[in-house]
């Protein structure tokens, strides 16, 4: 079994992608899990969801579930599948359900300001 802990993020959280802010938030959470870098999940009110198209993409995490996908539509261009979320986490997973995580990148920031 993955250890995964999840944990108000301390601080503010941005995320921003081809020059938009999508969000901030007071309230994300940070998830650790071992193995992989830590992620930071946003708040959906505190993402401008206007800028997401939902992708067919899925994929399962046998520890959180089945996730959702999203491209970032800004207005030069389309990030595929750049965030996701787990609208049915699996126990012990619940908060994070109705969080969006985003892919870190080239095109898309997420940092602490």
């Amino acid at each position: 079994m993955s250890d995964i802990k999840i944990r108000s993020a301390e601080g503010t959280w941005v995320v921003r992608a081809g020059g938009a802010v999508l969000g901030e938030s007071r309230n994300a959470l940070e998830l650790s899990e071992d193995g992989y870098p830590d992620v930071i999940y946003f708040p959906r009110e505190d993402i401008a969801t206007a800028f997401l198209d939902e992708s067919d993409r899925t994929s399962h995490c046998p520890h959180k579930g089945d996730a959702s996908y999203y491209s970032i539509v800004t207005k030069s261009r389309t990030i595929d599948d750049a965030a996701w979320s787990y609208e049915n986490p699996l126990d012990g997973m619940e908060r994070i359900k109705g969080y969006l995580a985003f892919h870190g990148n080239d095109d898309v920031t997420v940092e602490r300001v």
